[in-house]
């Protein structure tokens, strides 16, 4: 736990990594810019804010990491990102499915905010409590007034989505909180860059705590996320120049925390890779999760090919791909 409280913390001093707190539909994610100013930078304790969000993760002993590659759509990237759990039976919240005023947000990050009100829009998630937080008088008077029913069948729905209250997001293993404007006809119809939320009614529907293709051991729940800098991608999501540090970095974290048969399959491609073997000389895995192994290793193989100028390397690679890496099974965009 020492250690991973401290990679914590390292990576809450990188402005590239990333930060989530959600259910599978409902989501807080906290970004930050290049020098982006600090209005709460409390790394001991795991806190930080800025203008437009905060994030604030609570450790506790029964916490477990789970470190995880996904696929991409496109053939020269892939996700990655560390799961935060809890087990699964002390992992839920109250699962509440009507607008409920919840008082004063006493735990706000930023102080003052901690007299403004708290309202739980009833979303009834497994892990987590997606709330709203304000101090406008005409709202709280439409929110009280809707109490106790769905919050999108009544006139709080609309309300919320014409003034953009601050939404926080909350689990055993901390809070998400967002500032900035919903995301929708008053932002062009897109989330704004940074600090945002989803709400995605389809995929709330099914109660599921996480995406089928984030790869978390059975019994345990995601409460809270940390997006490490990605060595292939811009904190946008744009292509950039292969980062070696960044991939070294993950690939340690992956180590330590990554689900053995995945990291396992990947190090068997980069031995076979290394010694110049033919792929006739390995068996396609018999299971996803070691499939989607075998390909990032031999994308990632190819970056990192590409990078060096390794020629000889990026050929085998592509004899390799022709082979392994044909899209033959679905799969997830990194940001899903």
């Amino acid at each position: 736990m020492n250690r991973l409280v401290s990679i914590l913390k390292a990576e809450l001093e990188r402005w590239e990594s990333g930060w989530s707190i959600g259910s599978f539909g409902a989501i807080g994610e906290f970004h930050q810019d290049d020098g982006e100013e600090l209005l709460v930078n409390d790394t001991p304790s795991l806190t930080r804010a800025t203008k437009r969000g905060a994030i604030r993760i609570v450790p506790r002993p029964d916490m477990r990491a789970v470190a995880y590659e996904l696929l991409s759509p496109r053939p020269h990237r892939w996700g990655q990102g560390i799961a935060l759990c809890l087990p699964e039976g002390r992992a839920p919240r109250a699962q509440r499915d009507v607008l409920t005023e919840l008082g004063a947000d006493t735990e706000a990050i930023r102080p003052d905010e901690r007299d403004a009100i708290l309202f739980d829009i009833g979303l009834a998630q497994p892990q987590i409590d997606f709330c709203i937080r304000t101090r406008d008088a005409d709202l709280i008077a439409v929110l009280r007034a809707s109490c106790g029913r769905p919050t999108f069948a009544s006139e709080a729905g609309g309300a919320i989505l014409a003034t953009h209250p601050h939404r926080i997001v909350l689990s055993h293993l901390g809070r998400a909180e967002v500032y900035q404007k919903i995301g929708g006809p008053d932002t062009g119809g897109v989330s704004p860059p940074g600090p945002h939320t989803h709400v995605l009614p389809k995929l709330l529907a099914a109660r599921r705590t996480h995406s089928a293709n984030t790869p978390i051991p059975d019994g345990l729940v995601p409460c809270a996320s940390l997006h490490p800098a990605s060595p292939v991608l811009t904190t946008l999501g744009e292509d950039k120049a292969f980062d070696a540090q960044q991939f070294a970095t993950f690939q340690t974290y992956l180590d330590l925390y990554g689900p053995a048969p995945y990291v396992q399959t990947k190090k068997q491609v980069w031995a076979a890779l290394e010694s110049e073997q033919e792929p006739t000389s390995m068996t396609e895995p018999a299971t996803r999760l070691a499939r989607t192994a075998l390909r990032n290793a031999l994308r990632q193989a190819a970056r990192r090919a590409e990078a060096s100028g390794d020629t000889a390397t990026a050929e085998c690679v592509t004899v390799w791909r022709a082979h392994f890496d044909k899209a033959s099974e679905p799969e997830e965009d990194e940001a899903a």
